[in-house]
């Protein structure tokens, strides 16, 4: 497949410029068929290059020199959609410049940009942001959404299982991926009205590429007893610190742990195998790269503190999504679900920290 060319935010994330041009190129060594636009100061972006020299002929410079603040609103951001490093890498996507956007800048001006320029696809009411996240078993699950959105009502809810279905069925290569909604307790009673509503709607969409399986409370999240899990933005956005924060939590506990005392540091001398087994599933740079599904178009969002190996499987998960043509699938399968979409009960509200 002749693969379209990945435009990257070069000035988004914490460490700039440097970190998304050295995982760009870790990226092309991977994979020496991806191409590159890469958006951001040209001065700084050559330099980044001069260490990468199979860089030079896969990547092309569109020079900018302003950048989205960290903390920056979303509504302040798209009044510079035109001049800032991140609305021009969404925007070439919109252009036909490139297939996909990868940035690792302000999460809610990305969405923001990314909605104003690709738009919503049609039959979707919202765009949600999707990532994966490891479990004990060989394969992680993906969790839909994580702050895309501050609620969700129950066809928010059952249009985010088709998309997370969707994703699902690209990277675990499952024809029917196991899809459960984020709640209270798994009993059918349990719940908000939308919950209720969505899980109805899903029970009944016999037709739909995926098997719901009815609920999951937060702390079954990384079990590997399913595919996909999806919930409201709000609430999404919150187990998802929670599990990076238990993450960092265990890792850190146990770095105290073997330090503690000269037995501790042999015992650690002997576990090591194992504990390095363990960092490295924790590692966050290895399941980097959340995905705004529902749009027209492949943005990726590239966590702000990772480094090259991060970046390069953000950009790894962009060229996956081009090749199986994520916008299709989805369209597809929302034209099996027709009329058990419903009109839920309310609307809900727009972005988180807009």
């Amino acid at each position: 497949m002749n693969l379209p060319r990945i435009a990257v935010d070069a000035m988004g994330g914490d460490e700039g410029v440097r970190v998304m041009v050295e995982g760009a190129a870790l990226a092309r060594r991977r994979h020496d068929r991806f191409k590159f636009l890469l958006v951001g100061d040209e001065t700084q972006i050559k330099a980044a290059l001069d260490n990468h020299p199979g860089m030079s002929g896969a990547s092309e410079i569109l020079h900018c020199e302003d950048v989205v603040g960290g903390d920056e609103k979303p509504s302040k951001a798209l009044r510079r959609a035109k001049t800032t490093s991140m609305g021009l890498t969404v925007n070439a996507v919109k252009q036909g410049l490139a297939g996909a956007a990868v940035s690792g800048g302000n999460t809610g001006a990305l969405m923001a940009m990314s909605k104003l320029a690709l738009r919503t696809m049609p039959g979707l009411d919202r765009p949600a942001l999707a990532a994966l996240l490891p479990t004990l078993t060989d394969d992680d699950v993906i969790m839909l959404d994580l702050g895309a959105n501050s609620e969700g009502n129950s066809r928010n809810l059952v249009q985010f299982a088709i998309m997370g279905a969707a994703y699902s069925r690209i990277v675990s290569g499952s024809e029917r991926p196991r899809v459960r909604l984020l709640n209270i307790g798994t009993e059918e009673n349990k719940g908000t009205e939308d919950i209720q509503d969505a899980a109805n709607r899903l029970r009944a969409a016999t037709g739909l590429a995926l098997e719901f399986e009815g609920f999951v409370e937060a702390d079954k999240i990384n079990r590997g007893e399913c595919d996909v899990v999806v919930t409201d933005g709000f609430s999404g956005n919150i187990a998802l610190k929670a599990i990076e924060g238990t993450a960092r939590f265990v890792t850190d506990l146990l770095k105290q742990a073997f330090a503690s005392s000269i037995r501790s540091k042999v015992g650690f001398l002997v576990s090591r195998p194992a504990t390095e087994l363990l960092r490295h599933h924790l590692d966050p740079n290895n399941h980097n790269g959340a995905v705004f599904l529902g749009l027209n178009g492949v943005v990726v969002k590239s966590h702000g503190s990772a480094n090259a190996k991060g970046v390069a499987n953000a950009v790894e998960v962009a060229a996956r999504l081009l090749e199986d043509d994520i916008t299709n699938r989805i369209t597809h399968d929302l034209a099996e679900l027709g009329d058990l979409g419903g009109n839920g009960h309310r609307a809900a509200p727009g972005l988180v920290g807009q």
